[in-house]
């Protein structure tokens, strides 16, 4: 058989196998692939986060400048990791947008199950953890040491309630208008910019609250403010769904 034959029948062969429809979604990478993504990517995070605070305040005593150094390498890194493991597990880092999406996809749309979702929270909030541990091991601070910064005030709470709610708000919007492509720049811009223009810099996510109460430096929290923030986290996360309902309605086709 000659090269031209045999380049024929592969052709035949594969234009008779099963293709999957135009803009259909390709095949869903293994729950532990994205469950390590997540804990790879929530870790990343809280070592970015805690990492540029502690070297922030070893460099300058300015307290601006630290923010300043703060927020630009979580911008940084953030988008980072959001391009890399977005396409693996949709990287959520953070239980708020995991249960999020949980909950707009539970009648049969697209999103996490709740049997992934139970994976994906713990993932998460380990991985958190294990980022707080690794700055600090980098840094030469204890390895373990309960943050002392205390931030029950209630207009810190307000701000949480604010930075969640507008954190749900552009990833479901963005979402609703197929523009997650954007989502890498939009995203760490969004959190860059709310460190700055709410009054709690902007945690915003449970997993990364409790894994900064492990690290007694600038970007810690109190073990004692974590309740209050992830309460406020949650309802945050509740009022940009309500806010991506109000906003983002599907369209009616003209006829109607």
């Amino acid at each position: 058989m000659t090269a031209t034959h045999e380049s024929a029948v592969e052709s035949a062969i594969a234009s008779a196998e099963p293709q999957p429809a135009p803009g259909a979604t390709p095949p869903r990478r293994p729950l532990a692939a994205r469950s390590a993504a997540e804990l790879v990517g929530t870790a990343a995070l809280v070592a970015v986060v805690i990492g540029s605070g502690i070297q922030a305040t070893e460099l300058t005593r300015d307290v601006g400048v630290q923010l300043l150094a703060n927020s630009l390498a979580t911008v940084f890194g953030l988008g980072v990791l959001i391009l890399l493991l977005g396409p693996v597990s949709g990287a959520h880092f953070n239980p708020v947008v995991t249960l999020a999406e949980w909950w707009t996809g539970r009648r049969g749309g697209a999103g996490v199950t709740i049997r992934e979702a139970a994976v994906y929270v713990p993932a998460q909030i380990v991985g958190a953890i294990a980022g707080a541990i690794l700055a600090d091991a980098m840094f030469g601070e204890p390895l373990v040491e309960w943050s002392t910064h205390d931030r029950s005030a209630g207009h810190l709470l307000l701000g949480e309630v604010v930075a969640t709610a507008g954190l749900i708000l552009l990833i479901f919007g963005l979402a609703r208008t197929d523009q997650l492509r954007f989502a890498p720049v939009a995203v760490a811009s969004y959190i860059g910019a709310a460190y700055w223009f709410t009054s709690s810099t902007s945690f915003a996510n449970p997993a990364v609250t409790i894994g900064r109460t492990f690290s007694d430096t600038f970007a810690g929290i109190a073990p004692g403010s974590v309740a209050g923030f992830i309460g406020m986290q949650l309802i945050g996360g509740v009022v940009g769904l309500a806010l991506v309902a109000l906003i983002f309605v599907p369209g009616r086709d003209a006829a109607e």
